[in-house]
């Protein structure tokens, strides 16, 4: 197997895996919060306690991915064209 076809046959099973990863699942965790919704702060005692709201994903610990919304736009973009 040539160097060039398997490189082309793995970035073609990259993104077949990424896309089904984005039909089954499209929204991830916020990569700022990490999934909380929240900051965590400490108190002086050391005691880990909620902090504010997360602006990025206004507090719901979830984003679209990347691929999902690309699929979304042209969506949107096909659906508009065809009408």
């Amino acid at each position: 197997m040539t160097p060039a076809l398997l490189a082309s046959a793995l970035l073609l099973f990259v993104t077949l895996s990424y896309a089904s990863l984005c039909a089954a699942s499209p929204f991830g965790n916020c990569r700022k919060c990490r999934g909380f919704g929240h900051a965590i702060k400490t108190d002086r005692k050391g005691r880990t306690k909620r902090g504010k709201d997360c602006r990025r994903c206004k507090a719901t610990g979830k984003r679209i991915r990347v691929g999902r919304h690309v699929y979304n736009v042209a969506a949107r973009l096909h659906r508009d064209g065809t009408r």
